[in-house]
């Protein structure tokens, strides 16, 4: 277990510096944020760090800007933004390294924000280097990481920098993903589900293997199917395959037995494109010419079954081209079953990334007990790695 937030004593609060970091990498269009999630999941910690009068410093990064400051990456539209939700100003750090931005920082009134440019406009964000680390530091009295989509990276505002101010704590967005997604490998409610898609089996191996001992089920769906069905010698047209995983896939299959449950059928066209013919057929019927871009009715109702009979459910990937409708229907079915699964008092976490997309398309986010905030840090986290910027704070 990790320090939390709440763990620190009021009085070490107030008056103080809390350097804080979140991960505001939200998309932006014509200089204004398009989607505000990410911002709005961090709120709870910048709030209750104001109300207890500390002078609050965030950092974030946003975007992959290459070879330093691109105008592109900006993060003013983000302090327009934050200041429209927090309704109160919040000072800009043109940049966070200076001994102007320090000064800036000291000057805040109690309970006021800044936030400082993107961390990644500096070539040593990236290569966790020790004296950006130390820049970093100097902007804060603690230091409080809130940013779990980005704490698979070790990066100079994640991890250095949490070796070097002290006490490094998680936030309460930090603290919730901890909380979701460990219960869910190490106490689940039983039966356990876990739900697995996406395009490529290479992605997930590492994933089906840690919770093959886990789980008392994997349902798997989307392109990576495909691989299995040819493991099994069944044709798949030309739908996506790997041809250098289809031994490991047998050899999954044969270590994995009735655990893992792949589709009955499946969707099927002859390209990939709104508007095209579609035919649903079984896993054995994929004629030659033709691609598997979702999951069947059939299959659709088999996986929602056994996630209304779990307790805790786990889903990561997409069951189909869910951007591409109608193959968004198999993904959009599996979203109302753990919706309905939630209603009835199971445990259902999504693992970020397209999953956690699809959900908050579908209008079900809010009918979740959990929706990661981060794709490729949630991933590796069920996979059983340690996260970078988890490990380097204190131990509770």
């Amino acid at each position: 277990m990790k320090r939390t937030l709440e763990s620190l004593d009021p009085a070490g609060i107030e008056g103080r510096r809390a350097l804080v970091r979140v991960d505001f990498n939200t998309p932006i269009k014509d200089g204004a944020v398009t989607d505000n999630t990410r911002i709005r999941a961090a709120l709870p910690t910048i709030t209750y760090l104001r109300d207890r009068g500390a002078r609050v410093v965030l950092l974030s990064h946003l975007g992959r800007p290459k070879g330093g400051p691109d105008p592109k990456y900006s993060m003013r539209p983000v302090v327009r933004e934050l200041e429209r939700l927090l309704g109160a100003p919040v000072v800009f750090l043109a940049d966070p390294t200076s001994d102007e931005a320090v000064t800036a920082t000291r000057r805040l009134p109690r309970g006021g924000v800044a936030l400082g440019e993107n961390t990644r406009f500096y070539p040593g964000e990236e290569k966790n280097d020790p004296a950006l680390a130390e820049r970093f530091a100097a902007l804060g009295d603690f230091y409080v990481n809130d940013a779990f989509g980005s704490a698979h990276r070790a990066h100079a505002s994640t991890e250095a920098v949490a070796r070097l101010l002290k006490p490094a704590v998680s936030g309460f967005l930090m603290q919730q993903e901890l909380r979701y997604l460990g219960d869910a490998l190490h106490e689940p409610k039983r039966p356990f589900v876990a739900v697995l898609g996406g395009a490529k089996i290479s992605g997930k191996i590492d994933l089906i293997e840690a919770l093959l001992p886990k789980t008392d089920a994997i349902l798997l769906g989307g392109a990576m199917a495909c691989t299995f069905f040819r493991a099994m010698g069944l044709e798949t047209g030309t739908s996506l395959v790997e041809e250098d995983r289809v031994g490991m896939a047998r050899d999954l299959m044969a270590k994995a037995g009735a655990k893992l449950v792949l589709p009955s059928g499946a969707v099927i066209a002859q390209r990939l494109e709104a508007g095209a013919e579609t035919r649903a057929v079984a896993r054995d019927a994929i004629p030659p010419g033709w691609a598997m871009y979702d999951i069947d009715p059939a299959t659709e109702r088999d996986f929602a079954a056994r996630i209304g009979a779990a307790r805790t459910v786990v889903w990561n990937g997409p069951m189909g081209v869910f951007e591409t409708p109608p193959f968004d229907h198999g993904t959009l079915a599996v979203a109302r079953a753990m919706a309905e699964a939630t209603s009835q008092g199971a445990v259902t976490v999504i693992g970020g990334g397209d999953s956690a997309a699809a959900v908050a398309e579908a209008g079900l986010a809010g009918k979740m007990t959990h929706v990661s905030t981060g794709g490729g840090a949630s991933l590796e986290f069920l996979e059983g790695k340690a996260l970078p910027g988890v490990a380097a704070l204190d131990d509770a």
